[in-house]
């Protein structure tokens, strides 16, 4: 039995420029994006930094137009599609080559009107906090156990 190939890729960051939107010459709109992804990892001192990696990112279709009307740089998103290897030469006749997300679907994840902070437009999802335990309200003066509202 043969293995299966799988190329899915789910990225989640911020955009770091406005959506370019084109046509093929058959009239196809294609959009690109090009988005920031933090990860974390220690440094030589051992503090926590983001480290960004950036990735191409290409819509097709009715998708790429709502991306190109509705995205603006630093807007959160969230990215579902594969990877895509190409290769290329270039003007001074040197190989260059690039991986790129070609995108399935794009959820956009922050409100166009939502406040910055810090140059990126903070996330209108409410968080999850069911793993949040509630803490208790102290009561000034005497009380008895009955009081306590746990």
């Amino acid at each position: 039995m043969a293995a299966t190939n799988i190329n899915r890729v789910v990225v989640s960051g911020n955009l770091t420029r406005d959506p370019e939107l084109r046509s093929t010459p058959g009239g196809t709109s294609v959009c690109s994006l090009r988005i920031a992804v933090n990860s974390r990892r220690k440094d030589e001192s051992g503090n926590w930094v983001d480290k960004p990696n950036y990735f191409d990112v290409t819509v097709w279709g009715a998708q790429g137009e709502n991306c190109a009307q509705y995205l603006a740089k630093g807007r959160p998103v969230a990215v579902d599609g594969r990877l895509d290897w190409r290769e290329w030469e270039a003007k001074d006749g040197s190989k260059r080559q690039s991986v790129d997300i070609i995108a399935d679907s794009v959820q956009f994840l922050g409100s166009r009107d939502a406040p910055q902070t810090n140059g990126a437009v903070e996330s209108d999802l409410p968080a999850d906090t069911s793993d949040f335990q509630q803490a208790g309200v102290a009561k000034s003066g005497g009380g008895s156990d009955d009081d306590i509202p746990f």
